[in-house]
């Protein structure tokens, strides 16, 4: 009698605790499922993890030209496969590897409204305490080794000859792109001349430098999240405008209101040219640097900026810059002054985002696509010696600088 009753109370708690399995069964399934339909979608580095506290997603928009529009539609999937009950769900969003900005959702207890909307996520720079464990956790459909393929078109114009309108010179530049390690970025760049009408480059080479096909930025960036909302990005290499050497550029984002950010940046570079697949470079290098402060004025998606820099001749100057931002362009205008009784200028600028705007990579082939957006930038004051600043890559623009901006996200969110 004693056997069977201890048989039976046995079988009552193995049934008791596969019971009280069921639900976990039931999380795991709905995390799992998430992350594979954001794989399948095209999303990279994909992820996902919970405790007692929150549920955490991890993810990088790979499928989407724009930001806004990739992570509207993740939190559209993460919100129809089924939010933790009773429990804060958190997206961070990484950038080749690197974490940008999070999306919380917290549930409001005895709330009417039985689902969720995009309107209830918080966008923010501050990744909460789960990203330490958030970033030892598995990821699938990985973005390291990936090559991306990606065509820069530039055209620049100069209206300097009173018997010709304005003087033409149009490339397509392919470039490779790859990360090999998390924050780290191998860019090596193609220059092809397809129209030029004007412009030449006085150098000791027997052609025109501008006709002939040459090599373009090749550098190598490493990229960092330090603590307190604080970016760093290092690079070496040949970069745009004809420079070489190497670059520290940094971001800090104010935590008790994150519409303000300043930012810096020290070079120490030379002068460099291509003749075709030779490169001359000039054995003495300057030292660059700025200073800057900045403020969104979230309402208008609009950028204030105010910096102080010492450029390639050692002139310093302060220039502002004003930007307005959209969901397919950003524009602005800019003013600058120097010392040494350097004449003030200014102009307007502009980037375009290109199609197509949804696209798919398939495993490790390479990726072939025309640029993410195109710009370029009047110089009002046709000032060609003075103000002369650099690129590290040919990526790098206003309107890419601002596609991690939680303002500008959370406005994207709402509106489309």
């Amino acid at each position: 009698m004693v056997k069977c009753l201890t048989i039976k109370a046995i079988a009552r708690c193995a049934a008791l605790f596969l019971f009280c399995l069921l639900p976990l069964k039931g999380i795991c399934q709905t995390g799992e499922n998430t992350v594979n339909t954001l794989v399948e979608m095209g999303f990279e580095n994909v992820g996902w993890t919970e405790d007692g506290k929150e549920r955490v997603y991890v993810l990088q928009n790979s499928a989407y030209r724009l930001n806004g529009v990739g992570i509207g539609k993740a939190v559209d999937v993460i919100q129809k496969m089924g939010l933790p009950d009773k429990k804060p769900c958190r997206v961070i969003v990484l950038d080749n590897n690197v974490p940008q900005i999070s999306l919380y959702y917290k549930p409001i207890i005895g709330d009417s409204v039985p689902e969720a909307s995009r309107a209830d996520w918080n966008v923010s720079y501050d990744l909460g305490g789960a990203w330490k464990e958030a970033r030892k956790i598995k990821r699938e459909n990985s973005s390291l080794f990936k090559v991306d393929v990606v065509v820069y078109p530039e055209l620049s114009l100069k209206n300097l000859v009173i018997t010709q309108i304005y003087q033409v010179l149009f490339n397509l530049s392919p470039t490779i792109e790859v990360s090999l390690w998390k924050g780290m970025k191998l860019t090596a760049q193609m220059v092809i001349p397809i129209y030029n009408d004007g412009f030449e480059m006085m150098s000791e080479a027997v052609y025109n430098i501008y006709d002939r096909v040459h090599p373009g930025c090749v550098s190598l960036s490493q990229t960092v999240r330090l603590p307190y909302n604080t970016w760093a990005t290092f690079s070496i290499g040949h970069f745009m405008a004809n420079r070489y050497g190497v670059d520290l550029r940094m971001q800090h984002v104010l935590k008790a209101d994150e519409r303000f950010s300043f930012d810096g940046g020290v070079g120490y570079t030379g002068a460099c040219y291509w003749d075709a697949f030779t490169c001359h470079f000039d054995t003495k290098k300057v030292w660059t640097w700025n200073l800057g402060a900045n403020f969104y004025w979230s309402y208008y998606n609009l950028q204030t900026s105010v910096k102080v820099s010492q450029h390639i001749q050692g002139e310093k100057s302060i220039r502002c810059d004003v930007i307005r931002h959209f969901r397919y362009c950003s524009i602005g205008f800019y003013a600058e002054k120097g010392n040494r009784g350097i004449r003030s200028n200014g102009g307007f600028r502009f980037q375009i985002a290109l199609p197509p705007y949804k696209y798919k990579r398939k495993g490790y082939m390479p990726r072939v696509t025309p640029s993410k957006n195109f710009g370029m930038a009047y110089n009002a004051g046709n000032e060609r010696n003075y103000y002369k600043t650099y690129r590290v890559m040919p990526s790098d623009n206003i309107m890419q600088n601002n596609s991690f901006n939680p303002y500008f996200i959370k406005s994207e969110l709402l509106n489309y």
